[in-house]
């Protein structure tokens, strides 16, 4: 049967090929499931890195239930298990079979590969552009940061030749951008020079502590986690992607995975060498399902706006992760993190960003938007703790007195 769905495709491919083949054959973040009516027999279907949540319940008769969201198995289930980041679930084996099998998975080969910034830079490109597959309104987060600030100079350069290309005259002249922080927080005042230089149309929110604390239980119900790190970055983007929707917003690109696949994070400074590193890498990436992913997937999804990640497109991480992981080390002469990547962009004759943000200090989500949210929800957190250690002494008293 035809339909108009983007989805459409999907049928003909799979009947062309097996389960495991048609899986490979597909790139970019999805959560599917499939009916096989010749074999009676259904499949669910997680995406590479785990960008889409999928979750399997177990109904009190036998029955197996597909979802996106815990909520969704509320009464349903007597047990919800995991679908795993590229993996299928088969409803005739009753088991998960992973489907994505890529060489940086084995923990027992270290890559030797000398990098190649010329395709580094490339591939990231070629990946964004992918993610311009658009004909709604859509825009970038844009932190100031460098990830999100390389994603979103890529998209300026490609967006003009896109809409011309595919006959987008409806859409915006120029992409808009969103930041959200506190009052003078550095991702306020470094996404709003990144803005500035790319043209782009920004939309800088500003948020209160008060505003942040009100909202956590709506973060926990969307999210599904009462993880703190996740609850703590998942608070603000909660907050923009709020407004990114009452503006007519129905996409973004953002620039999560490349901590990951780089070892961007402030700790890897102390790798004691590349095999250590690359190690590190691995796990990062292979846990971002649980964590980072999980926090922009249900909170972009919550609003009805899908988060496109240029930085996870499987060809771009397997060839980062290729690259002998020497190269990605802090030393004296690389000295600062993710340096191959920041070199890969530094095109002096064409700039792709100035050398203060191209070469600006990784900065956590959560104080990148100011650094009193940090410390406003562990005083909100502590307080609220000790009410609950109390809790059971207040009962107990108030039960003495009835």
């Amino acid at each position: 049967m035809e339909s108009k769905s983007d989805c459409n495709i999907l049928p003909y491919i799979y009947n062309e090929m097996s389960m495991y083949d048609f899986c490979n054959k597909l790139s970019g973040k999805f959560g599917i499931i499939l009916y096989d009516a010749n074999a009676d027999k259904f499949y669910g279907v997680r995406d590479h890195v785990g960008i889409c949540p999928v979750y399997i319940g177990r109904g009190y008769d036998g029955e197996v239930y597909i979802g996106s969201e815990l909520k969704a198995f509320h009464d349903l289930v007597y047990s919800i298990e995991i679908l795993l980041p590229g993996h299928y679930y088969d409803s005739s084996l009753d088991k998960q079979v992973k489907w994505y099998n890529p060489q940086y998975h084995d923990f027992n080969i270290i890559p030797t590969e000398p990098v190649d910034l010329s395709k580094i830079r490339d591939l990231l490109i070629q990946s964004v552009e992918r993610r311009l597959m658009v004909e709604v309104p859509f825009g970038v987060l844009l932190s100031g940061g460098l990830d999100s600030s390389l994603t979103a100079s890529i998209a300026c350069r490609l967006y003009p030749e896109y809409k011309k290309k595919h006959n987008l005259d409806y859409l915006p002249e120029k992409l808009h951008s969103f930041c959200i922080g506190l009052k003078g927080s550095p991702d306020l005042i470094a996404s709003q020079k990144v803005a500035d230089l790319l043209g782009t149309i920004h939309h800088p929110f500003e948020f209160t502590i008060q505003e942040g604390l009100d909202a956590i239980s709506d973060v926990i119900y969307m999210i599904e986690t009462f993880n703190p790190t996740t609850i703590r970055a998942s608070t603000p983007m909660y907050l923009l992607l709020r407004k990114i929707k009452s503006l007519g917003i129905k996409v973004v690109i953002t620039g999560e995975g490349s901590d990951e696949i780089f070892g961007g994070y402030l700790y890897f400074h102390k790798a004691p060498n590349g095999k250590e590193l690359h190690h590190e890498t691995i796990r990062k990436i292979q846990n971002l399902y649980m964590y980072d992913l999980l926090r922009g997937n249900k909170v972009s999804m919550g609003w009805g706006v899908e988060a496109r990640l240029p930085f996870l497109d499987k060809d771009f991480v397997e060839y980062c992760m290729s690259i002998n992981p020497d190269s990605k080390m802090v030393t004296k002469d690389q000295h600062m993190e993710k340096y191959i990547l920041r070199k890969a962009f530094d095109t002096k004759e064409d700039p792709y960003l100035p050398d203060e943000i191209l070469w600006r200090q990784k900065e956590q989500f959560s104080d990148g938007v100011g650094y009193g949210w940090v410390d406003g929800i562990k005083v909100n957190i502590l307080y609220n703790s000790r009410i609950l250690l109390k809790a059971k002494f207040l009962t107990k008293s108030w039960k003495m007195q009835k």
